[in-house]
């Protein structure tokens, strides 16, 4: 009999602007054996997220970069299928930092028991609970701090995080205002979770429609995208505005490469606060996250849709989709 073997997406090459043949290979190796502190983890789902770009680069980054040859590097969910680690025994089911592999082999540190939360799915507790969902949430209370009656834009509206997070903020009283890049987006986002506007970002005169938009300004900006989306709106944020950087997919084909703003002087003269963050810098807020989106799940104020592949070998062409923004929400592989 052949010896059973782990498909794991291999980092051969440093992308250089959009991911190309050769740059990631799937190759089948043995099944890894933990060492003292490790587990291996027998993949059910696989997270495709605008980070994992940002991982293939050799730039700083909250990180270190997957090195060449190593697996790639994503989130995961399944089964613990053999432990060196007394934190988790055989057949826990975790979820946490793994790797682009049927089995991913990790420290213990990295991963956490998937949680029962009533109301959700295991994959909704995955896919939406671990880091879209905390992303838009928490994101949005510690940086953006909303009232009621302030007016919000969310930037790629229609992906996992903005349209959780424009959601959070219809719930929480502002006027909410989406930025997504074609038709069916912006209607989805408008009719099926209640945004009170769609725009495309797209063209010359999109400084005029998002003035037309929001005639008196903009409070919170809840960014995904930066580039000149960010300029634009840098000039239409009100005195004291939040912009809450979550992510920079205009640029991370680029390698992160500088950009220019015309409109930066505005954080002075509005005195803005813009500030970036990554999710785990509230991890021990979790617990309390996952109560609060079931409730909002439950209540109806808070939906979302997946964009679901089949099949470990899909997830390169999957990533790519993300990039080029013909996914249809959150983007995730059933290894």
């Amino acid at each position: 009999m052949t010896p059973q073997r782990n498909r794991q997406w291999i980092l051969m090459r440093r992308p250089v602007g959009e991911i190309r043949e050769g740059d990631l290979v799937l190759r089948a190796d043995p099944i890894p054996v933990p060492a003292a502190g490790e587990v291996v983890v027998r993949n059910e789902w696989l997270s495709l997220d605008p980070a994992n770009r940002v991982y293939m680069s050799d730039v700083k980054q909250y990180m270190p970069p997957v090195a060449l040859g190593d697996p790639m590097r994503g989130f995961v969910c399944g089964s613990v299928v053999a432990s060196g680690a007394p934190a988790f025994a055989v057949g826990a089911v975790v979820m946490g930092l793994g790797t682009w592999s049927e089995y991913s082999c990790v420290p213990a540190e990295y991963l956490m028991p998937v949680p029962e939360v009533q109301g959700l799915t295991r994959k909704d507790v995955f896919g939406q609970g671990y880091i879209v969902a905390p992303t838009a949430l928490l994101g949005l209370r510690h940086i953006g701090a909303p009232r009621p009656g302030e007016t919000m834009l969310v930037s790629a509206a229609a992906g996992a995080v903005g349209s959780l997070a424009g959601q959070i903020g219809k719930a929480w009283g502002c006027k909410v205002i989406g930025l997504a890049g074609d038709d069916e987006k912006r209607d989805w986002i408008v009719r099926d979770l209640g945004f009170d506007q769609a725009l495309d970002y797209r063209g010359a005169d999109f400084g005029q429609r998002l003035r037309a938009a929001c005639p008196g300004g903009i409070d919170i900006f809840f960014d995904n995208v930066a580039g000149n989306v960010l300029d634009v709106v840098l000039g239409q944020m009100n005195l004291r505005g939040r912009v809450v950087q979550c992510g920079l997919i205009s640029s991370y084909n680029d390698d992160l490469h500088g950009q220019s703003f015309k409109n930066y002087g505005c954080i002075v003269t509005q005195r803005l606060k813009v500030e970036g963050f990554i999710v785990i810098d509230w991890f021990d807020e979790y617990p309390a996250m996952f109560r609060e989106v079931a409730e909002l799940h439950r209540n109806g104020q808070l939906n979302w849709r997946y964009h679901d592949v089949d099949g470990l070998e899909h997830a390169v062409d999957a990533v790519k989709l993300l990039f080029q923004g013909r996914n249809r929400g959150k983007m995730i592989v059933r290894v």
